[in-house]
């Protein structure tokens, strides 16, 4: 730096030392041959350095016995640094005497120097304290290219989204057959991600039993009013399974229906149930997941929970055995808790068309905060596949076989449920 920056910095030292000698003379009597008087002698230019060396720490000492006098002194140490700009590249701000003389980093000298008062005012263990007052220091919360650069990074990020609006207003994006849109799924994961793993805290087993490509049909329980189920199984999968498989859940007609719900099913990758649907995404070798007991199950009252309603007419059996596919038993465990529905409207369900609709303990009658759903504790398990049904594809047509398949599935998915069942201790803690 030049000669003018070079003043600047040691104007601002001196002021520095100023200010904190006259913090340290209130500790020091006022008398003759005190170290006042010293300063007044033809040598005070080298005896004001000496009694600043020795009146100092005291004076620390005394401010760092309460957190507000510890404050004003790292407040000062700060205002005198940033008002130093050096040519050396000092992110907390302290002037070109400190770099220049080859001293100690400011946040060593910041400690070094509240050492003894500390030290004194903390009653248990004050190295813990001044470790993480220097990791403060040291960090890089007291550069402002750090706030520059967070600056920058939500910049692009405000930038990014503006011109991700523009062009889906453009038309330019692009869906599978199916209406899949990975961009708007992107979006939904980020929503689906904290449901599963902050309010539900969903644990998944048996992600093994999935194979990372090719085709099989996922079997689970259905329950909890809203299909939260299938949203939670398909981003579990697709977050956590080592291929990162895309789900294509089979919903019930009622919720495309639903304000939204038809367009944010098809942009998500989920398809209309239908056994024409199922058939030909097996065939093409996706990954389906289906819910045999429709709505029966989200629509059950809470005493019947976790007791299977009827698994149909074993549709999804035939789909599986046409198409060749195994099936994975899914049990899906606190999802009954979300919604518990103490009662069937059934007058309203009639008026509004409805197959149900559900009385809870916060639904109605709070309103719309009564949708929000208790943070019940999660588990989805996901079992070993039944492939008994492919050894025999010649009896597909046969309506007893195509039953004795269907009990054996949900034989299987009731037996998981009452495992977890057993295991779980507490419906909120797990």
């Amino acid at each position: 730096m030049n000669q003018n920056g070079n003043n600047l910095g040691s104007q601002d030292s001196d002021n520095l030392a100023i200010d904190d000698f006259d913090i340290a003379v209130t500790e020091v009597d006022d008398e003759p041959g005190s170290e006042i008087d010293a300063l007044a002698a033809p040598e005070a230019g080298e005896q004001a350095g000496a009694v600043l060396t020795e009146a100092t720490p005291p004076a620390i000492e005394s401010a760092g016995a309460s957190p507000a006098g510890m404050g004003s002194v790292l407040e000062h140490l700060h205002k005198a640094g940033t008002s130093a700009e050096t040519g050396a590249n000092h992110p907390s701000g302290f002037g070109a005497a400190h770099s220049a003389a080859g001293q100690t980093q400011p946040a060593a000298e910041v400690v070094e120097i509240l050492q003894p008062g500390l030290a004194k005012s903390a009653p248990v263990e004050p190295q813990g304290l001044l470790v993480g007052l220097q990791r403060r220091l040291d960090s890089a919360w007291l550069d402002p290219e750090t706030y520059k650069g967070m600056a920058y990074v939500l910049q692009v990020a405000a930038q990014m989204q503006v011109e991700f609006v523009q062009r889906r207003l453009r038309g330019e994006f692009e869906v599978d057959e199916w209406g899949y849109d990975p961009e708007i799924a992107d979006y939904f994961a980020l929503v689906a991600g904290l449901f599963y793993s902050k309010y539900w805290r969903v644990e998944m087993s048996g992600l093994e039993h999935i194979p990372d490509e090719g085709r099989a049909l996922m079997v689970a329980n259905h329950s909890g009013v809203l299909p939260m189920d299938g949203a939670m199984i398909t981003y579990g999968v697709r977050e956590h399974h080592r291929s990162q498989r895309l789900v294509r859940a089979l919903v019930a007609n009622l919720f495309p229906t639903l304000p939204f719900m038809s367009t944010l099913l098809n942009r998500t990758g989920q398809v209309l149930a239908h056994p024409d649907n199922g058939r030909r995404l097996l065939e093409a070798d996706e990954l389906v997941l289906v819910f045999p007991e429709g709505y029966k199950g989200v629509g059950k009252l809470f005493r019947d929970r976790y007791k299977l309603a009827r698994f149909g007419r074993g549709g999804f059996v035939k789909m599986a055995v046409e198409s060749r596919t195994p099936i994975l038993p899914v049990a899906v465990v606190g999802a009954e808790e979300t919604y518990p529905m103490l009662m069937n409207a059934k007058p309203i369900a009639r008026l509004l068309g409805f197959p149900f609709f559900p009385i809870t303990p916060t639904f109605p009658m709070l309103g719309l905060f009564g949708v929000l759903p208790l943070p019940s504790k999660w588990y989805i398990d996901i079992g070993e596949p039944i492939d008994a049904h492919l050894r025999q594809p010649e009896l597909a047509s046969n309506p007893a076989f195509i039953s004795d398949v269907t009990d054996q599935v949900r034989n299987q998915v009731q037996n998981m449920i009452d495992i977890r069942l057993e295991m779980r201790k507490s419906v909120f803690l797990g």
